[in-house]
C-alpha cells in the first residue's frame, strides 16, 4: 500500500485527542478532568471548550474516529487492487497491526468506555466495525473458500482479539512485536485451510 507520510505537525485538536485518549485509558473516563487534559497540551481546561463541547464529545470523536479510520484504511487496501488474496490479507493484517501497536490507548478506551457513548455514536461505531469485519470476511473467504461465512467471520473476530490484545502484552520492541503478531495472525487464518 502506498501512503504519503504526514510531515506537518499535529493540530491542537489532534494533540488534545491524543492526550485525552492516553489519560482516559490510564485512569478511566470519569477519572480525568478537563483541567488535566488541558494541562497535558499546555492550555487551560476551559480552553478545551473552544475545540470540543466536553469530554463526551472527545470520547465520541476518539471512538467513532478510529472506527472510521480502520474502515477507510481497509477499503483503501482493497481498492488498490491486490489481485492476490494472500497479499491483500497480508496488507489488511499489517494495517491492523500498525493500529494495534500505535494506538494502544484507543483499544483500552474502546474496551472500557464504549458504553458511555450516546446511543447514536455507539451505533455508529458498531456499524463501522461491522463493515470493517465484512471487508475482511470477503478477503478471507476468497483465500480460504473451504471456510463457511460463519467460520471466516469467527476467524476475523478471533484475529482482531489477538491483535487488539497489545495493551496487555509486555513490550518486545516494535519490530519484534510486529513480526510476532503477523505470524500469529497468518497462522490463525491458515487454520481455515483444513476441514
Amino acid at each position: 500500500m502506498t501512503t504519503t507520510a504526514r510531515t506537518d505537525a499535529p493540530t491542537r485538536r489532534e494533540q488534545i485527542l491524543k492526550e485525552a485518549a492516553r489519560l482516559f485509558a490510564e485512569r478511566g473516563f470519569h477519572g480525568v478532568g478537563v483541567d488535566e487534559i488541558g494541562a497535558a497540551v499546555g492550555i487551560s481546561g476551559p480552553g478545551l471548550y473552544r475545540h470540543f463541547a466536553g469530554k463526551d464529545a472527545m470520547l465520541a470523536e476518539l471512538l467513532v474516529g478510529i472506527s472510521e479510520r480502520l474502515l477507510d484504511g481497509g477499503r483503501l487496501r482493497v481498492g488498490e487492487g491486490e489481485d492476490d488474496p494472500r497479499a491483500l490479507l497480508g496488507s489488511l493484517i499489517d494495517g491492523h497491526i500498525d493500529f494495534a501497536l500505535d494506538d494502544r490507548p484507543l483499544i483500552t478506551l474502546h474496551d472500557r468506555e464504549l458504553d458511555r457513548l450516546k446511543d447514536e455514536d455507539r451505533k455508529r461505531v458498531r456499524q463501522l466495525q461491522r463493515q470493517y469485519v465484512e471487508l475482511w470476511v470477503a478477503v478471507v473467504r476468497e483465500l480460504y473458500p473451504v471456510a463457511s461465512e460463519s467460520e471466516a467471520r469467527a476467524a476475523v473476530h478471533a484475529v482482531f482479539g489477538l491483535l487488539n490484545s497489545t495493551p496487555h502484552l509486555a513490550a518486545l520492541g516494535r519490530s519484534a512485536m510486529e513480526e510476532l503478531l503477523r505470524r500469529l495472525a497468518h497462522g490463525a487464518f491458515g487454520a481455515l485451510a483444513t476441514e
